[in-house]
């Protein structure tokens, strides 16, 4: 049986980090997901066009470079409610696909959407989704149930950030669910937002 692992993390290169520990599991490339802000841009100089297209889940065609599998491929894109991000994976592919055929909604509700589907429970869901709204990177993969537990502490290893104390910290100021139609972070939030949860920032 399948199973989704999927954590939030603050900071890309601890991000970076976990899915080149899920590709030295052997997870393939079509089973991983990657899923992170580029409201600030630097990811590239694409993030204005981005950001004026993020209404139509429209892709904007260019590449980020990566380290190699997986995030090699990351692509600009850009996914309303979420604003630009960078993204590569399946999570991505559900998400745009939903945005495309949807007759109400986002694409980003197609993130919170396809993770539910994926087993992920919805309130981690929403978490995961606004915490990429907020400047973070979301990493997601698909794996067997002999390797779910190794997959999981990968995850933990690479500093993963705890859905439900996140979640809480989020609701303190508010919140209750992710919202598609919420406007994308700006920059200064964006860095805000990572000095308010990062010590690395």
């Amino acid at each position: 049986m399948t199973r989704t692992v999927t954590r939030l993390f603050d900071n890309y290169a601890d991000a970076q980090a976990a899915v080149t520990r899920l590709e030295a599991m052997g997870v393939p490339h079509a089973d991983i997901s990657i899923v992170a802000s580029n409201a600030d841009g630097r990811h590239g100089d694409a993030a204005d066009g981005a950001a004026r297209d993020a209404g139509k889940g429209a892709s904007i065609g260019a590449v980020a470079g990566g380290a190699g599998g997986l995030l090699a491929g990351l692509g600009l894109l850009a996914i309303p409610g979420l604003g630009p991000v960078v993204a590569a994976g399946w999570l991505v592919s559900t998400a745009v696909g939903a945005v495309a055929g949807a007759a109400a909604g986002g694409a980003t509700g197609g993130v919170v959407g396809a993770l539910t589907h994926a087993g992920v429970k919805e309130s981690d869901a929403h978490v995961y989704a606004e915490g990429v709204r907020r400047g973070g990177t979301l990493v997601s993969a698909k794996v067997d149930d002999a390797r779910y537990s190794q997959a999981e502490a990968a995850l933990a290893e690479a500093k993963g950030v705890d859905a439900a104390e996140r979640g809480a910290a989020y609701r303190t100021s508010g919140w209750t669910a992710f919202d598609e139609n919420a406007p994308a972070y700006t920059a200064d939030q964006v860095v805000e937002e990572r000095r308010t949860y990062t010590t690395n920032f």
